[in-house]
């Protein structure tokens, strides 16, 4: 049965590792994962609160089993005046791999890399 391992850290809490290992492969807000005919169709679905708009974006990736990739999206936000219109920066990397893979790959270089980095004012 496939699963999906998540692994998330984060400024906000000094980089706390916060692992999960979900059955199945669900469609997530954050990234839509599909089967197709044995292959991780993978599309990165932007927040629609962060800037800069994305009006122009990349095509979904596919995966072979035991294939892996990157995928990395920078975003600003503005905070409304009350909180004192405050910016923040949120840079996310996501390594996604299909099918088993060493424990180490995701210290490799990707073999395939999908930036959606923009410049940040």
């Amino acid at each position: 049965m496939p699963f999906v391992h998540s692994v998330l850290m984060d400024e906000a809490d000094r980089f706390e590792l916060h692992q999960e290992l979900q059955p199945g492969v669900p469609s997530r807000s954050e990234l839509d994962l599909k089967l197709v005919q044995g292959r991780l169709r993978v599309h990165l679905v932007v927040t629609p609160w962060g800037m800069p708009r994305r009006w122009r974006r990349p095509p979904a990736a596919h995966l072979a089993s035991g294939d892996w990739m990157r995928w990395q999206v920078n975003y600003r936000f503005s905070w409304p005046m009350a909180r004192g219109g405050a910016w923040s920066y949120r840079l996310d990397t996501l390594n996604i791999a299909h099918g088993p893979v060493p424990a180490d790959i995701f210290l490799r270089i990707p073999p395939r890399t999908v930036s959606e980095l923009a410049h940040l004012r």
